[in-house]
């Protein structure tokens, strides 16, 4: 895929695919904001970069804001960066509104913590809580747990990284 710079109408953003020792994958359930599918509100800690912020700190701090984990080790970068677009029912939000999509740039991290550190419900820093839940999966399940129009990105990713999951 191309760099941000080549996507203006995409935000930029990075993805983590956080791994334990036995090569499963951390995900997190979206804490729910009245518009979660319940059945597919799964995926792995992801955000916005911010201005004049490069891609693998702003990975470490989303990593860190979303789960307070700071226990980890840098095991790969992906080749490349995935895009997807919003379904036109999230292009019409607030939030939403000046963006076609996400590119995003993914880095794969070892967690070399004691889980104790883990904590999505009382996030540093002021942080509002993006998690209710989280557990530790097999690589192959996150497909079928995310939503639908990110389900595409993660198989990529997935693929980037096949060498590192169980």
């Amino acid at each position: 895929m191309l760099s941000p710079t080549a996507l203006p109408r995409y935000r930029p953003c990075v993805g983590i695919v956080l791994l334990n020792r036995d090569g499963l994958v951390w995900t997190g359930k979206r804490a729910a904001d009245g518009g979660a599918d319940p059945d597919h509100c799964w995926q792995m800690p992801q955000g916005g970069i911010d201005a004049g912020e490069n891609p693998l700190p702003a990975a470490r701090r989303e990593l860190y804001e979303e789960t307070s984990i700071r226990s980890v080790t840098l095991l790969a970068e992906a080749p490349q960066w995935f895009s997807y677009d919003y379904p036109p029912e999230l292009v019409s939000t607030k939030h939403t509104a000046r963006y076609k999509g996400q590119t995003q740039k993914w880095y794969a991290f070892r967690f070399e913590g004691d889980e104790t550190e883990i904590d999505i419900l009382t996030p540093p820093d002021g942080h509002r809580a993006e998690f209710c839940d989280w557990r530790w999966r097999p690589a192959a399940e996150l497909p079928d747990l995310v939503i639908p129009f990110k389900r595409s990105v993660y198989e990529q990713v997935l693929r980037a990284f096949s060498t590192l999951t169980r």
